[in-house]
C-alpha cells in the first residue's frame, strides 16, 4: 500500500488537465479545508474531490470490488474512508462550500469527464457571484 498515491493520481491529472484546457484556474490540495479537496476554486467556494472507485466505494461500479482475503482488515478500512468522506463533505457544506465529486471511472471516460467539466463550467458561470463583486455592483447601482 506504500505505492498508493494520495495526490496527483492519474484520474486527478485527467480532470485537472480538462479543467485547465477550458480556462479554469484552481488550487490543489488545500490543506486548511476539511478533507483536503483535490481541486479548489476559492472565489467560487467550490471544492472538488476526485475519488478512486476502489478506495472510496463507488456504488454500483465494477472497479469497486471487495478483496477476497483479509476482510477483517478491509471492511473497517473502507467504512472509515466512506465515513471520513461524508464528514468532510458535511463540514465543507456547513461552511458554505459547494462540493462536487468525480469518480475515477468517470474521470477516465472522456465523454463523462467532459460532461463533468461542462457541469463545473456552468456552476462557476451561473452560480452565485463572488460576494465582493456582488457588493460592488449593488453599491454602484445605488450610487446617484
Amino acid at each position: 500500500m506504500a505505492r498508493v498515491r494520495g495526490k496527483d493520481t492519474a484520474p486527478e491529472r485527467l480532470v485537472r488537465g480538462a479543467l485547465h484546457a477550458r480556462g479554469h484556474r484552481f488550487r490543489l490540495h488545500v490543506s486548511n479545508l476539511p478533507g483536503r479537496p483535490d481541486i479548489v476554486f476559492r472565489g467560487d467556494r467550490l471544492a472538488i474531490f476526485v475519488h478512486g472507485c476502489f478506495w472510496h466505494r463507488h456504488p454500483g461500479c465494477p472497479h469497486c470490488r471487495m478483496p477476497k482475503s483479509r476482510l477483517d482488515f478491509w471492511l473497517p478500512k473502507f467504512e472509515a474512508n466512506v465515513a471520513r468522506d461524508e464528514i468532510a463533505v458535511k463540514r465543507l457544506s456547513d461552511a458554505g462550500w459547494r462540493v462536487e465529486t468525480v469518480w475515477e471511472c468517470e474521470a477516465r471516460d472522456r465523454s463523462k469527464r467532459e460532461a463533468f467539466v461542462e457541469h463545473i463550467t456552468q456552476l462557476r458561470a451561473g452560480g452565485s457571484q463572488r460576494p465582493s463583486l456582488q457588493k460592488a455592483r449593488d453599491r454602484d447601482e445605488r450610487a446617484p
